[in-house]
């Protein structure tokens, strides 16, 4: 099936995408802060810098997309039907850059938390989540 843009025009969309202060990001924000945590936002000294930053409980929390992250078995994951060689490339960096940052931000002793944005519908299941991952280990 052909893109329905010109490349120009699916160029100008794609830099459109945002990359921080996205809605399910604010979202998330808005949970953790009506449950009365208190957080900093994409800390630049951290790897990947982090959506949200909770020192205090030595926490980041990532808010991944779950088609540009690829969340495993979830429906909003998929392929687009043009340019597949581009985009499972695009994907698999993705992936593994995720795979890296959480591998190094571990190795400095944060806690890391991935929200899906499809987590996002339930949101009493991912306010305990968060309190849940929040809480551990901290008294």
């Amino acid at each position: 099936m052909p893109d329905v843009f010109s490349k120009e025009d699916r160029s100008r969309v794609m830099g459109a995408v945002k990359g921080k202060n996205t809605a399910p990001e604010i979202e998330v924000r808005s949970i953790l802060h009506r449950l009365g945590y208190r957080f900093r936002l994409h800390r630049k000294d951290l790897p990947g810098k982090p959506d949200i930053v909770l020192p205090k409980y030595k926490t980041v929390i990532f808010v991944h997309g779950c088609f540009w992250h690829r969340h495993p078995k979830c429906k909003y994951a998929s392929m687009p039907a043009t340019n597949v060689e581009f985009w499972t490339e695009k994907f698999s960096r993705n992936v593994d850059r995720d795979k890296r940052n959480i591998k190094d931000l571990k190795k400095l002793g944060w806690k890391v938390v991935v929200v899906w944005q499809c987590e996002l519908k339930y949101k009493e299941k991912l306010e305990r989540k968060l309190v849940d991952k929040l809480t551990e280990n901290h008294p």
